[in-house]
């Protein structure tokens, strides 16, 4: 039989323990104080590496708009920081009178609008088509969109002024000006890749609770490709607000021009008899630069979202 451990035996293996650890020699723990520091001192590197070159990449920016609240031009680097009684909204008051500056904003947004509109619309079908439905000729049609995106728009455009000028009669005409970029094949390609990223499962799942293609494409992929459709408004936004030849050619009345076009007519027409061209060309270029860096920051944050994951559970 065992005996039981008295309370005195107990103490006696305790401190034996206890002086047997004393006697060992203790192993070495590994310095982390001096990971850390170099830890910091990556940190810190990065932090200073990626603050330089925000600092750089933002420096045109802020030249555009100091240079735009200068009454008196200076258009060297030192005009980057202007004495403060050198600032006011002048230049802007100045373009405002020559260039209906409010007129312009809304062309161009309608323009923009009916542009992104026309291919998210047609790029989510197109793209949805050529991943996730099954029919012949399907790795063609692909191919086909793939290679139109090597043609260029300038090859396209006196054919495409005879089209729609001429033959359809829509110059100095909203739709005129959005028929031409109303597909976009980049678009095309990009909800593709979205799409076949998703599991076929949930489309099969949806299509076996009696969901057609048109209720399986809106309920079930659409919420799961979030972030291309946002990725493809931001993408395709900056094209036709910043587009300039074909607005210039499809339209002649000064009312129907976007800003772009407005603001080179000014620049070849009227800047030269201004007092400060220098800095009423660039108060233009804020105004126009503008609803394209706020709508970035605001949906910058969807361009590494993405849901997809979260609809299948492991």
């Amino acid at each position: 039989m065992t005996q039981a451990t008295t309370p005195r035996a107990a103490a006696d293996l305790t401190a034996a323990s206890r002086a047997s650890r004393q006697d060992t020699p203790r192993r070495r723990r590994p310095r982390r104080l001096d990971g850390q520091q170099l830890s910091r001192g990556q940190a810190t590197l990065r932090f200073v590496v990626l603050l330089a070159g925000a600092l750089l990449f933002l420096f045109p920016f802020w030249y555009m708009v100091i240079g735009s609240l200068q009454r008196e031009p200076d258009t060297s680097v030192a005009g980057a920081f202007p004495n403060p009684a050198n600032i006011d909204l002048h230049n802007y008051a100045q373009i405002d009178s020559r260039v209906d500056l409010l007129q312009g904003l809304v062309n161009s947004g309608i323009f923009t609008a009916g542009v992104v509109l026309c291919t998210v619309v047609f790029g989510v079908l197109a793209g949805y088509a050529l991943s996730v439905l099954q029919w012949k000729g399907r790795g063609t049609t692909f191919a086909l969109a793939l290679l139109v995106q090597v043609v260029p728009f300038q090859l396209l455009m006196i054919p495409l002024y005879v089209l729609i000028a001429r033959d359809y009669g829509l110059s100095d005409n909203y739709l005129g000006m959005i028929l031409p970029f109303a597909i976009n094949s980049a678009a095309v390609v990009i909800f593709r890749q979205y799409f076949l990223q998703v599991p076929q499962e949930i489309f099969d799942a949806a299509r076996i609770d009696g969901a057609g293609e048109l209720r399986v494409l809106w309920s079930v992929a659409l919420p799961l490709i979030r972030p291309a459709l946002v990725t493809v408004v931001l993408v395709t936004f900056i094209g036709p607000w910043n587009e300039f030849l074909w607005p210039f050619l499809i339209t002649k009345e000064a009312s129907m021009q976007p800003l772009a076009v407005s603001l080179a007519n000014y620049i070849s027409n009227v800047a030269s008899s201004t007092a400060n061209p220098y800095g009423a060309i660039l108060a233009g270029a804020v105004v126009l630069a503008a609803p394209v860096v706020v709508l970035f920051i605001v949906f910058q944050r969807w361009f590494i979202a993405t849901d997809i994951g979260s609809g299948v559970k492991g």
